[in-house]
């Protein structure tokens, strides 16, 4: 991908940060349909645009104001972490930072399944959706974190977004946060992704040769039916279509405050490299759409532990080569550092020094379910309450926090 020049661009753009959660019950770490009640008691104090639902009841989305140091976001997320806490607490349930579930279904729930499967929000929106793609929306209760980085018109997010799809594959890899699903190990670091793969408008963005490109490619794509509007492009990487900014979508929500904070504001600095090389008139480096496929799923597969997809030396008609996933952490802040203010870089460079010597959050998931095997307290260590610890189950004891200290979590 060659240097880029940091340029005269602006030091830090806007940010804002996007978190769902599953909600999970206090005494049997289960997903439960409790979305409405949490909602209603949390709005008064985070305010209703900040706590949001999800299209299943037993999820909650937070979303952030709109901020640009990076201790502004750390209190913006914290407030709104606290607050879908002490709200879920109200109802006896906790927010889940996981992109999966650990035990039972987060739902929605499709015909015949138990009662006790959540089910689809009950919104207009909803209802079509489920009415057009009817069991794709199954087991869609998964959760991710998004990155709305500030920029100035449309036809630059058309731009960055395609000198950002050959991150996508590493963005995914550092977050991957979802290893269980229903009860089970899946093999894969980030089993969300796999979920999510299954919406006909999901996976890494195609190359936009403009803005009317863009545009063509959405009305054909909601014209042919496999999205019922724009809002449902599931790119990893898109335009917002509400708000000024390039969305980036591949992440899995992640265990604590202090890592979303260091991954957003890492792509922050990948959006302004990407920014520096448009006004460069650098051409954006042209990745066969099959192959970021593939390379996103092996992200999804192995996480930072084994190999990835070589995105940033590979020069055009050459095979992509597979190197550790190390050789690519270090390449990308290699890359992304002129790019970050001095202050958000110490943020940066412990969070990427820790995923190097602990792993991500689906390393931590399995070592804590390796050392206890039971996954209510890996549950325990993902749920941040507000108050007392959960209730102890089946023998297996509330477990402390095996991510971060407890103070990171909210």
């Amino acid at each position: 991908m060659g240097h880029v020049k940091p340029g005269h661009l602006p030091e830090r753009a806007t940010l804002g940060v996007e978190e769902e959660f599953i909600l999970l019950d206090r005494h049997t770490r289960r997903p439960v349909a409790r979305s409405d009640q949490v909602l209603e008691t949390g709005r008064p104090f985070l305010g209703a645009g900040h706590l949001v639902p999800e299209i299943s009841q037993s999820m909650i989305e937070t979303v952030s104001r709109v901020c640009v140091t990076a201790t502004e976001l750390r209190r913006e997320l914290t407030r709104l972490r606290r607050g879908a806490a002490r709200a879920a607490r109200a109802h006896d349930c906790a927010p889940l930072a996981s992109g999966t579930s650990l035990l039972g279904r987060a739902g929605p729930a499709s015909e015949g399944d138990p009662a006790g499967v959540p089910r689809v929000r009950d919104h207009p929106r909803y209802v079509r959706i489920t009415e057009r793609f009817g069991p794709l929306v199954k087991d869609q209760g998964v959760c991710s974190c998004h990155v709305h980085v500030g920029v100035p018109d449309l036809a630059t997010a058309v731009a960055v977004t395609n000198h950002l799809r050959p991150w996508l594959p590493l963005f995914l890899a550092l977050t991957a946060n979802s290893p269980f699903w229903h009860g089970a190990d899946t093999g894969h670091a980030s089993w969300r992704v796999m979920v999510w793969s299954r919406w006909p408008t999901a996976g890494p963005p195609p190359f936009l040769h403009s803005a009317e490109h863009y545009e063509e490619v959405v009305r054909s794509l909601v014209t042919s039916g496999a999205a019922l509007d724009p809002g449902m492009l599931y790119w990893y990487a898109r335009p917002s279509r509400h708000v000024p900014t390039v969305e980036v979508r591949v992440a899995d929500v992640l265990p604590t405050v202090t890592q979303t904070v260091a991954y957003a504001l890492l792509v922050r600095a990948v959006v302004a490299r990407a920014r520096a090389a448009v006004a460069a008139e650098a051409p954006a480096p042209r990745v066969d759409q099959d192959v970021l496929t593939a390379a996103c799923w092996r992200a999804a597969r192995d996480g930072v532990t084994g190999h990835l997809l070589d995105m940033f030396s590979h020069s055009a008609g050459a095979p992509l080569a597979s190197v550790p996933a190390a050789e690519q952490i270090a390449e990308a802040r290699r890359l992304a550092r002129p790019h970050l203010a001095p202050q958000d870089r110490a943020l940066v460079d412990a969070w990427l020094g820790r995923l190097a010597s602990e792993g991500t959050g689906a390393d931590l998931q399995r070592a804590a379910h390796l050392g206890t095997g039971c996954l209510e307290g890996v549950a325990d260590g993902l749920t941040f309450a507000a108050g007392p610890a959960p209730y102890a189950l089946n023998g297996c004891p509330p477990r402390p926090r095996p991510f971060a200290p407890t103070e990171e979590m909210t």
